[in-house]
């Protein structure tokens, strides 16, 4: 397959016409304008006929018959196959073409054969290629022998947003799934001194009499995000923490004495969670759990806030907690992977 190597706007396919100890002898070629046919149409418009048409002139030269060689499955449509249409001039097909060859090869650990990186871009072999040698010309792709991986140079790529990134930012996309599957407000916040601090926050309507914004703070003795960041402090420092609280009746339910508040620390960390129930806000409802970086420390605690309705505060444990954990694990994940060669903001 020539796909305009020789002149720009010419596609040509050729096949081999075989003698009986299978070696070629000649050629039959079909040309094109790219007009009427990109290289992956000719191929899949005329291969098998000219297949056919080399075994006849095999067997007109030489009086034998040879099996045609399968014909050669279709090439995987690339992903972006939907935008050319929708976005016109607009829409860069040679950049896309690229990223679609340097994606197959991030998606094959031991890189990828020129054939293969073909085949998983969804583009011919002659296209991948020329995109494959450009790559390497500029040091985003590598090769071994016959296969191709790529270069060091692709950390650049995603350097620059890496450097920025920050905790709220890895969270937020998770939020909003959260938000989605539970029909409540979710948060992220970071323990600042004798307060939470909110980093991150998606919102199903207004619950509690003050808006909750990111840089919003509140009393972390009494917010259920709170409770789990000072669980996870040394037990050791735990008094002279409560001590500096001075923690405040908010609500007749608010936990204000050392002896109430350290059991609830101790309940928090031995579950892995805490559920406050009208301790902030009266007809306020919340539960945390932890979010820990990759030494396992908790950096931050996420949260669903509820009115304190008809349902027990078990029966939200139960309904909301799977959930929620899985939200964290998810945030956990997304950071020790954004935080593996680049620190990463928490606050």
């Amino acid at each position: 397959m020539d796909d305009q190597l020789v002149a720009p706007g010419l596609v040509a396919l050729a096949v081999p016409v075989r003698d009986p100890d299978g070696r070629p002898v000649c050629a039959i070629s079909v040309l094109a304008h790219t007009s009427r046919h990109s290289a992956d149409d000719l191929r899949a418009h005329a291969l098998t006929e000219m297949n056919r048409a080399a075994q006849d002139v095999a067997d007109a030269l030489y009086g034998t018959s040879h099996p045609l060689p399968p014909a050669a499955p279709p090439a995987a449509a690339p992903a972006y196959a939907d935008a050319k249409p929708e976005l016109g001039p607009s829409f860069l097909q040679a950049l896309a073409r690229g990223l679609a060859v340097l994606t197959a090869l991030g998606g094959q650990r031991g890189g990828l054969t020129l054939a293969e990186a073909a085949e998983a871009a969804g583009l011919s072999y002659q296209s991948a290629r020329r995109n494959l040698l450009s790559l390497s010309e500029l040091s985003y792709v590598e090769q071994h022998g016959r296969r191709f991986l790529p270069g060091p140079r692709v950390l650049e790529l995603g350097y620059a947003r890496l450097s920025t990134l920050t905790l709220a930012d890895i969270a937020r996309p998770h939020l909003t799934d959260l938000v989605s599957q539970v029909r409540e407000s979710a948060s992220l916040a970071v323990l600042d001194g004798a307060e939470v601090r909110y980093v991150a926050r998606v919102a199903t309507g207004q619950i509690t009499s003050a808006r909750i914004t990111p840089g919003t703070r509140l009393p972390a003795y009494a917010t259920s995000m709170g409770r789990v960041l000072l669980a996870d402090l040394p037990r050791a420092q735990w008094p002279e923490r409560i001590r500096s609280l001075r923690p405040q009746a908010l609500t007749p339910h608010t936990l204000t004495s050392p002896e109430t508040l350290t059991a609830a620390f101790d309940q928090a960390a031995d579950d892995g969670f805490a559920l406050v129930e009208q301790e902030l806000e009266a007809g306020l409802r919340s539960l945390a759990v932890p979010v820990r970086d990759r030494s396992g420390r908790a950096v931050a605690a996420l949260n669903v806030a509820m009115h304190a309705g008809p349902e027990s505060p078990e029966h939200t444990r139960d309904a909301m907690l799977p959930a929620l954990r899985a939200c964290a694990a998810r945030v956990e994940t997304d950071l020790a992977l954004a935080s593996a060669h680049i620190p990463v903001e928490t606050g």
